[in-house]
């Protein structure tokens, strides 16, 4: 009885979704997020969505005229019934308004049909009889999980929803700025923008990097905020930490409250005040932020495109270069340095097309470890030097307490003091303007780097004046 049934579906809202595309091209960045041309059940249909899809790649105006040269092109256009069947697209549908529905109901009916499929599979891994019943079972649940994983709508969602669980009631604040669009990003840090001519430059590939546990992925975060408070808005892809622990970071940087408090919940009632009045704010501020763990360059591109013309964008965050996905189908080790080289050059290519700052942080390599001088160098940049080349401003972040012991430093260097909660952050390339470094206190409970005073840098022994910068303005 189950082979007479068809699977499910839903041609009308395929033919309305692909309708609404016609009618306004730009609907599609409402659904380009979470449906797949193979969510159409009806072939026809899954080809006109991949036009439409690869026009929007493109960049390219989509109407009726557009996809019909496109479909001729490809020598499909008479199969799917001539440029009657696009006009008969629109004419059925109702509206563009509700094109996320229509979608919605296309994405159910395909995740239906594709249950019925890890049914048939799971059924097929049965009569195998496999004498390994744990692997058989493991073959089962990978395939159910990979249906829940595909369905899951990974794309980037606002700073506020991941604090709502703090404080009811946050929303976005829904800004309609002045004319932003040419002005470079304030760092918050007055020095840092003196160098980089008043902060970081539209279309410049900036990368940001440092070993492990330095503090790098914490001064991301840091531009991020001063960015956004001085109402730029901001896209994050974040490849290692989850939104939730962003969350907790930028609260922690803006409440000046111990993050281990705030994740344990344990405050004073001032601080709980600063909790709450900070989240307040973040939730007012344009961050967006995308988590998804494992995605290559193209496809953040296509996310940050829909964001910025949706939403606006005019700084993005990758964090970090090493963890993205270089899209080999090979996998091996040999070929990681040509994949770095490539996504490099895909991340200086999206910095151009989006025309906004792309701040890639990175890792460095071992080699600082071994050397006497701890003090990074652009050779250390790990895995291809192309990184290097590509990029317009590279930042080291250098802090000596990370290697060095304190008895190991009054050995060496018996009348300075031991540079505890110290760190460079070193221009070591600048295309278009001067190399130096700012010298910062690291506040690592909180998790912010403030700047010391321009005064104190040049002296052989810093002064604890400190003006504030980055999170803490």
């Amino acid at each position: 009885m189950q082979a007479d049934r068809l699977p499910p579906h839903d041609l009308s809202a395929e033919e309305s979704v692909l309708g609404s595309i016609l009618i306004d091209g730009l609907t599609i960045t409402q659904i380009a997020g979470f449906l797949s041309a193979d969510d159409f059940y009806r072939e026809i249909n899954r080809q006109c969505f991949e036009v439409l899809y690869d026009l929007f790649q493109r960049d390219e105006a989509i109407n009726q005229v557009t996809v019909t040269h496109e479909l001729e092109n490809r020598g499909i256009l008479e199969d799917m019934g001539g440029a009657a069947y696009l006009s008969h697209l629109v004419e059925v549908t109702p509206t563009s308004v509700h094109i996320k529905h229509y979608g919605n109901l296309v994405r159910r009916t395909a995740t239906m049909r594709r249950l019925i499929a890890a049914a048939g599979e799971i059924s097929d891994i049965g009569y195998n009889d496999d004498p390994d019943v744990d692997d058989a079972l493991s073959k089962a649940e990978d395939a159910l999980f990979s249906i829940r994983q595909g369905s899951q709508n990974r794309d980037f969602v606002p700073l506020a929803d991941s604090l709502t669980p703090y404080l009811e009631g946050a929303s976005p604040l829904d800004q309609v700025d002045g004319e932003k669009d040419n002005l470079p990003i304030v760092t918050g840090y007055r020095r840092l923008d003196e160098l980089l001519v008043g902060g970081l430059q539209r279309s410049d590939m900036v990368v940001l990097a440092a070993r492990p546990s330095v503090g790098k992925s914490m001064m991301g975060l840091n531009l991020t905020l001063s960015a956004a408070k001085a109402g730029f808005k901001v896209g994050i892809f974040s490849l290692e930490m989850g939104r939730d622990q962003i969350a907790h970071r930028l609260l922690a940087a803006q409440s000046r409250v111990n993050m281990q408090q705030i994740r344990n919940r344990i405050q004073s009632p001032s601080e709980e005040d600063q909790v709450i009045n900070s989240i307040g704010l973040l939730s007012d501020l344009t961050i967006y932020v995308d988590d998804t763990p494992f995605q290559t360059v193209a496809e953040m591109r296509g996310k940050a495109r829909r964001l910025q013309m949706t939403h606006g964008l005019d700084f993005l965050v990758v964090d970090y270069m090493q963890l993205i996905n270089g899209g080999s189908s090979g996998g091996r080790e040999g070929n990681r340095a040509q994949e770095v080289s490539e996504i490099s050059r895909q991340m200086k290519g999206m910095a151009r097309d989006l025309h906004i700052p792309v701040l890639a942080i990175s890792q460095l390599s071992r080699a600082i470890e071994h050397r006497t001088s701890h003090r990074p160098m652009l050779s250390d940049l790990r895995e291809s030097g192309s990184i290097e080349q590509d990029a317009d401003v590279v930042m080291f972040i250098h802090r000596e307490d990370k290697f060095t012991t304190e008895e190991e430093w009054n050995k060496s260097n018996p009348t300075q003091p031991f540079p505890r909660d110290r760190a460079s952050l070193i221009i070591a390339k600048h295309r278009n303007g001067p190399t130096d470094e700012v010298e910062m206190r690291v506040r690592d409970s909180i998790g912010i780097f403030e700047e010391l005073a321009f005064s104190t840098q040049r002296q052989s022994k810093p002064s604890p004046s400190f003006s504030s910068g980055g999170a803490g303005r």
